[in-house]
Formats: C-alpha cells, sequence, structure tokens
C-alpha cells in the first residue's frame, strides 16, 4: 500500500499562514488524484481541496480564495497553502489519493489511501 507522509501542521493565530506538505511513497503525475481532507472536532470529515484527473483543483467553498493546492510531481509532493486562516480551519489535515479509481470528488469515501494527519489548530 502506497504511504503518504503529511507535515506542516502547528499553531497559529487568526490571519495566519501555513504551508501543508504531503509525501508520498510512489511517483505521482498529474492524473494522480489526491487531495487534502480535515477532521473538525465536532463536526467531522470534510473535503478542501483536490486535484481532479484533469488536473484542475477543487475547493470547499468555506476555503475557496484562501486556500492553494498543488503538485511537484518530481518531488512526490502534494502541498497545501493555507492563508487567512480562521479559527473555524482548526482541525486535522489529511491527505488522501485514490490513483486506480479517480473520481475528483471533495467526498472522503471516494479515496482509499490515507495519511496520518498532521494538526492545524488556528487560535482567535
Amino acid at each position: 500500500q502506497v504511504q503518504l507522509v503529511e507535515s506542516g501542521g502547528g499553531s497559529v493565530q487568526s490571519g495566519g499562514s501555513l504551508r501543508l506538505s504531503c509525501t508520498v511513497s510512489e511517483d505521482i503525475y498529474p492524473g494522480y488524484c489526491m487531495g487534502w481532507f480535515r477532521h473538525i472536532l465536532g463536526k467531522g470529515l470534510e473535503g478542501v481541496a483536490i486535484v481532479d484527473a484533469n488536473a484542475d483543483p477543487k475547493y470547499a467553498d468555506s476555503v475557496k480564495g484562501r486556500f492553494t493546492i498543488w503538485q511537484d510531481n518530481q518531488k512526490n509532493t502534494l502541498y497545501l497553502q493555507m492563508n487567512g486562516l480562521k479559527p473555524e480551519d482548526t482541525a486535522k489535515y489529511y491527505c488522501a489519493a485514490d490513483p486506480l479509481n479517480c473520481l475528483g470528488t471533495l467526498l472522503a469515501d471516494d479515496y482509499a489511501n490515507w495519511g496520518q494527519g498532521t494538526q492545524v489548530t488556528v487560535s482567535s
């Protein structure tokens, strides 16, 4: 099974920025179909941003304009740049992929391979 390892989480104040990284144990490519999801305490798991089979990003409405997703295929790494962080962004962030079944959605159930997560905490 492919390994995905997230890093870059931390604690910041409102308005701050973080960049999350997800390193994949195999070669990735534009149609790899991977993205970021988050588990908000008391709310559940939700999609944040993904890159679809056409290498086009999709964002949850709640992060659109603040977060940017991209992948560096030569580094086998997926990134999430998070700007203008808000307390409601506090969550454990997970990287997920499903290159063999690329549906290109923000639905967690559509992804088979998951990392361990990295915590992001935003204070008010």
